[in-house]
């Protein structure tokens, strides 16, 4: 299984192919969620259309979290992850074709819950299933690979909007053949390598012990994330009128490049900090300086008074977030507590993506209208910087 003096490790092969389905849940929702739904929106809702767009971020949030805690679970409790997700796949492929059945609002929330419970029943399982497969010492360049999941979803929302490519009405089937062919490779194509450690039961219990609790780094790792996505979310949603309050006259395809340029140029640097961290035994260390260089972009984005420093320091904001999430996402596999329950927990885990969308809009409307957007970056650099501290100071695995 690996070479004499080495500890094992997965086959890269299996790597890419994890790393490629992975990327099809981000083609699965950037353009369907971004681009597709909000169109749609407008055509059932007229003016109403931010409003009802709301209720369905609201209630699809829900759906994310109970799915993904949910289906996590039950592929603990079953120990078919493989199957999980490929009945998730089926069902997001199904219900996004579906979509265009609902002809009422209410029938289209109903249709958006369902598939991002359908979506989560094939993400949960398939986070969980790099945990059981990708050694410690192989985290780091398992989270630089994840770092090209927020890209590939980008460019595939510029794929089914290139002009002349792809009619509107056939972009939800273009969406559903990217997702297929980045998520079936690894199903029906990938021999991984099994790791009898990744996967033993926890220690049994003595009768009338107390079950454990997290663990201190997985606590400080969940408050870490949702303080970085709780930044993130904000810059994601009210980006196009932060840039539109600096420079009236940015384009809006300059936006929407800006933002795949960040991503982009993301991926070679989480890929490079993530083998560094494999290669020094410091899984850490590179959350820790990509959470500071984060915080360091939004004070830069709060004193920006012209469009080039604006644009400049979103990308240090971009570029560093990205790194963050992609490699935090692989480091938290080693500091969960019970390798029995990991899709549960990562499940849990994945209510740092759905909460901050709960709590964004409450920091947006009590600072900016009074305060103006310096204020809402100068709060959220301070909340990256608690992240910071969380990870500095958290004890070095063993």
């Amino acid at each position: 299984m690996a070479e004499t003096g080495t500890a094992p490790r997965q086959s890269i092969g299996f790597l890419l192919l994890y790393a490629l389905a992975s990327a099809g849940g981000a083609m699965a929702y950037v353009p369907f969620l971004t681009i597709w739904l909000p169109g749609r929106m407008t055509q059932l809702a007229g003016p109403a259309d931010v409003q009802t767009l709301g209720y369905v971020t609201f209630f699809g949030a829900i759906a994310a979290s109970v799915g993904g805690i949910g289906f996590g679970w039950l592929s603990d409790i079953t120990g078919n992850r493989r199957g999980w997700v490929l009945t998730g796949l089926v069902l997001t492929i199904a219900l996004l074709l579906a979509v265009p059945l609902a002809h009422d609002l209410w029938m289209l929330v109903a249709v958006i819950f369902a598939w991002q419970l359908a979506l989560n029943m094939m993400l949960g399982p398939l986070a969980a299933w790099a945990g059981d497969l990708v050694p410690d010492k192989q985290k780091g360049l398992l989270g630089g690979l994840l770092a090209f999941s927020p890209a590939l979803g980008a460019w595939s929302g510029a794929l089914v909007t290139w002009p002349g490519l792809v009619s509107a009405e056939g972009r939800l089937g273009v969406i559903a053949l990217l997702v297929a062919t980045a998520v079936l490779p690894v199903l029906l194509f990938g021999r991984p390598r099994s790791f009898a450690d990744l996967t033993a039961p926890p220690p049994a219990r003595v009768a009338g012990d107390r079950a454990p609790r997290p663990t201190g780094p997985a606590v400080r790792m969940w408050l870490a994330r949702l303080l970085v996505q709780i930044a993130e979310a904000a810059l994601f949603a009210y980006l196009y009128f932060w840039f539109r309050s600096i420079d009236p006259n940015m384009h809006d395809n300059e936006k929407a490049r800006l933002f795949g340029l960040a991503l982009t140029l993301a991926v070679p640097i989480a890929l490079a900090s993530g083998r560094w961290a494999d290669r020094t035994d410091r899984p850490f260390f590179p959350l820790v300086v990509s959470a500071a260089v984060s915080g360091t972009g939004m004070i830069g984005m709060a004193l920006a008074t012209t469009s080039d420093v604006a644009k400049a320091n979103y990308l240090v904001f971009g570029i560093a977030t990205t790194v963050f999430l992609s490699l935090h996402a692989s480091q938290t596999l080693r500091i969960l507590p019970r390798s029995d329950r990991r899709g549960r927990d990562l499940g849990i885990f994945n209510l740092t993506n759905t909460v901050p969308s709960l709590i964004m809009p409450w920091l947006t409307i009590s600072l900016v209208p009074g305060f103006g957007f310096d204020a809402l970056f100068l709060l959220l650099a301070a909340l990256t910087g608690i992240a910071v501290i969380l990870l500095a100071t958290m004890p070095r695995p063993r």
